[in-house]
């Protein structure tokens, strides 16, 4: 009889960067007040994305549902009121982001952005994945916490 010998497969596990790559849909975003309760800063039906490409870049937009159209229906022809109704419901910006594998942490470059006091910035989000589902809190303020599922 033949012995069998056993291959010794070296399964790579992935890195947090390698995994985060793709699409994630916004599931709930909700921060927590000081007295503990919790606020949806978008209502809880918020709806949104999350995207990550290969080549380092990323984008968010997560957006309030109901927001009102402009009574002109013109791109940009709101009034005053509709446009600050409209950003009041709007977070999105881009840009290129890092990942610390060591501390789970991404680092988002606001290189464009819908709010103009986040040009520049670099902010932490600090992130883990289980399955389909990418959970991230807020680096600079962990009380905001942000749950998204992959879309395939």
């Amino acid at each position: 009889m033949g012995s069998v010998q056993e291959k010794n497969v070296v399964v790579k596990e992935k890195s947090l960067k390698e995994q985060v790559i793709g699409v994630w849909e916004l599931v709930s975003y909700q921060t927590q007040a000081e007295d503990g309760s919790i606020i949806y800063p978008l209502g809880k039906d918020a709806t949104g994305f999350i995207m990550y490409h290969p080549e380092g870049y990323m984008s968010a937009q997560l957006m309030r549902q109901g927001r009102p159209a402009y009574a002109s229906g013109d791109l940009h022809e709101g009034t005053k009121d509709e446009m600050a109704e409209a950003a009041l419901g709007y977070l999105a910006y881009a840009g290129k982001f890092e990942v610390n594998e060591e501390t789970n942490t991404f680092t988002h470059h606001m290189e464009v952005s819908m709010n103009p006091t986040w040009l520049g910035q670099q902010q932490p989000r600090v992130g883990s994945i289980e399955g389909d589902i990418l959970s991230i809190y807020n680096g600079l303020n962990p009380a905001d916490q942000l749950v998204w599922k992959r879309v395939k």
